[in-house]
Formats: C-alpha cells, sequence, structure tokens
C-alpha cells in the first residue's frame, strides 16, 4: 500500500486518534481511508444522476481569523445559476454560518459543495440532496 503525507492541525489529528480509538479502528490510516471512500461515493449515486435536484449546504467558519467569507461570496456568484437562496447569520461571539439553497443537477451541485470544501479557514461543511421530481404535486400542495 502506498504511504501517503497529510498535514492538517494537531487539533484534528487528535480527534482522528481519538475516534480511531473509540470506534475500534486498527490506526488512524483506516479512519483516513473509510472517509476517503465515503468521500468519494457521495455524488456517485445512479439514482440522481439527469434529475433535477434541491440541495441544502450549510457552512460555518471564523469570521475573525478567515477570509472564508469572501470565498462564500465569490463561489455563490460564480454559481449564480444553481444558487437559490443565501442566508448569512453570525453564531456565538466569532462564528459565522452560511446556509445555501441550490437548485440544478448533480454534477452542478457537487462543484459547488467541492468549491466550498476546498475553502480555507472553513470549519464545517454539512449537506444534503433531494430529487425536487420526486414531490407529488397533489401530494405536498399545502394549499
Amino acid at each position: 500500500m502506498t504511504v501517503v503525507s497529510v498535514s492538517m492541525p494537531e487539533s484534528l489529528l487528535e480527534r482522528l486518534d481519538e475516534f480511531a480509538e473509540e470506534h475500534g479502528y486498527t490506526g488512524r490510516s483506516e479512519v483516513v481511508r473509510e472517509a476517503s471512500r465515503n468521500l468519494l461515493g457521495e455524488f456517485e449515486d445512479k439514482k440522481l444522476e439527469g434529475r433535477n435536484l434541491m440541495g441544502v449546504v450549510t457552512v460555518v467558519f471564523d469570521h475573525e481569523t478567515s477570509s472564508a467569507e469572501e470565498r462564500m461570496m465569490r463561489v455563490r456568484h460564480e454559481h449564480e445559476d444553481v444558487v437559490v437562496s443565501n442566508v448569512h447569520n453570525h453564531v456565538g461571539d466569532h462564528y459565522c454560518m452560511e446556509l445555501f439553497i441550490l437548485e440544478g443537477k448533480l454534477e452542478e451541485i457537487s462543484t459547488f459543495v467541492g468549491k466550498i470544501r476546498a475553502a480555507s479557514d472553513v470549519l464545517s461543511v454539512d449537506y444534503s440532496v433531494i430529487p425536487v421530481d420526486d414531490f407529488d404535486p397533489e401530494i405536498t400542495d399545502i394549499a
């Protein structure tokens, strides 16, 4: 097996080691391999390809120590055709949360999420996608 060197903050490395021990992994390499497989497989669901999807992306960052807010705005403008809505909230003393509502094809949404994840200083990125064409207007009509 090939050995790979990865840079990460000490606090993340400590969490990784604790997780490995608490969950019975043989070590951090096993955890990183599993996480990598999961990340690479996230958008490979064949049932989603070619369908119109709705996505919700939540991003948390420290506004005092990062340029993440500027990066979020740049990515939003690059993907105006997919971003339906964007909400910015302050959380605690120095954190910000960006909430993006997206609508588009799987490739467009995965590209958007990838760019958000690649932004330096982002503390957390969480998302979900669902097919919009699953909604039956007769069932979901609230009026």
